[in-house]
């Protein structure tokens, strides 16, 4: 099997390289929306409230997302401190999930979309790194319009910054620029699934 790690700040372009995989054939697993349901399970939601308070919970009983970003991405150590106790508790959950799609092997290939996923340790689970690359200013321009306000941009991308080490070149890691023409990435994203298929 066949799995790609795709690693690039926020805003890069990864989704629109997982997209073009998945057009491919390859099997996406999409680590936020993992992540996602992992804030609905009652031992996740009760960790969390445990450790952030009443207040992160909705009128519905649920996480509010919106509110936890407002909590863990900040520019103090309080809210680094808040952003590590809040991955101590979704992100090994998250990982086994992954490893159990992986575990059963019911594709010939996974692209891990995952965020932080040389940060975290998972790189360990991929057999090839694609670094999507993107001009900052162009990315800097998705985050915008994204409605985040700029401490948490800054916020999230110190915590990419935070233990990142950039994949060694060689065999097993491939680039791919996102920062204009989505038709010249998805060329790029052709080439190399083709040079995959016939390894």
């Amino acid at each position: 099997m066949v799995v790609i790690g795709l690693v690039g700040r926020i805003g890069a372009g990864k989704s629109t390289v997982a997209r073009r995989f998945a057009e491919l054939g390859a099997t996406v697993v999409d680590a936020d929306r993992l992540a996602h349901e992992a804030l609905a399970e009652p031992g996740v939601v009760a960790a969390v409230v445990a450790r952030f308070g009443p207040g992160v919970r909705d009128a519905s009983g649920r996480i509010d997302r919106a509110t936890l970003a407002g909590l863990v991405f900040g520019a103090t150590p309080a809210h680094d401190a808040a952003l590590a106790d809040l991955e101590s508790i979704v992100h090994p959950r998250v990982r086994r999930r992954i490893e159990g799609l992986l575990a059963a092997g019911t594709t010939a290939a996974v692209v891990l979309d995952v965020p932080l996923l040389v940060q975290a340790g998972w790189a360990d689970l991929c057999t090839d790194l694609v670094v999507v690359a993107c001009e900052e200013s162009v990315r800097r321009g998705r985050l915008e319009a994204r409605g985040w306000p700029p401490e948490q941009i800054a916020a999230r991308d110190r915590a990419w910054d935070r233990g990142f080490v950039p994949p060694r070149p060689g065999p097993g890691t491939w680039s791919v620029d996102a920062s204009g023409d989505p038709t010249y990435t998805r060329e790029l994203v052709d080439r190399i699934w083709r040079a995959l298929r016939e390894r």
